[in-house]
């Protein structure tokens, strides 16, 4: 998808798997890249291999200066942003009868909150050039529920629904806000489930395996390019069948 060639696209969380493989598909077909991530020897290491990039240390969880890193990544990018990949989100599990209130809000800060901060200055900078293109990183999990996970599934719903209303609010600026909503797919996260219950996962997915990170990647360079054009509020479903929606 050349369409891609020469655009300034942000990518958040991409010292991780999945980010790693939205880079290196966004520049495989010649974007422009910020990676931002709070790991800055990972991020090193994604400069080191795509020397073109640009990279960014910062934590979104510091909400107040959400702002101030939408303002200088647009600027080392060269001052317009065309797309902006929300990809960075942390887990906190626990039963709920056991969940803190920090771990509550600490997961619901980070994936929710965060999101939509980062989404909304990011709108504010592509309502100069009247185009852009938001896509937020859910999770099967959003749709389905999971055991021990009330505050990270709450988080990832809540993309859906404000995605949804952001795409409503900006569409006729030519902006679209879609979401990817990830199975199971193998990262440093899926390494540390127990291999028992991976097993019982695969077991209800019909493709009867673990995604890859590429297969989000592929996915977003669908939604970050013109061919999504008239995509506006969806959500991708990645999983290998294992939610039908």
């Amino acid at each position: 998808m050349s369409d891609l060639k020469g655009k300034n696209i942000i990518v958040t969380g991409a010292s991780g798997g999945i980010g790693n493989s939205i880079v290196n598909r966004l520049n495989d077909n010649g974007a422009n890249i910020l990676a931002s991530g709070t790991k800055i020897e990972k991020l090193d290491e994604l400069k080191s291999r795509y020397n073109n990039i640009k990279i960014i240390k910062f934590d979104i969880s510091q909400n107040d200066k959400v702002e101030e890193f939408i303002e200088k990544a647009t600027k080392e990018l060269g001052g317009k942003l065309d797309c902006i990949i929300n990809n960075a989100g942390i887990t906190q599990d626990n039963l709920a009868i056991r969940m803190s209130l920090d771990e509550w809000k600490k997961v619901i800060d980070i994936n929710l909150t965060s999101t939509f901060l980062l989404s909304k200055f990011a709108i504010k900078k592509m309502l100069k050039s009247k185009s852009g293109k938001i896509v937020n990183i859910t999770s099967v999990v959003g749709h389905t529920g999971n055991l021990g996970q009330a505050n990270y599934t709450a988080s990832k719903a809540g993309i859906i629904a404000m995605s949804k209303s952001l795409a409503i609010e900006y569409a006729k600026k030519n902006i679209n806000i879609n979401c990817i909503s990830p199975g199971f797919i193998k990262t440093a996260m899926t390494d540390k489930i127990d291999d028992k219950f991976k097993e019982i996962i695969i077991s209800k997915i019909p493709s009867s395996r673990l995604g890859e990170p590429e297969d989000i990647a592929n996915a977003v360079i669908f939604l970050a390019s013109n061919q999504s054009n008239y995509i506006n509020g969806e959500t991708l479903h990645v999983n290998g069948g294992m939610y039908m929606a």
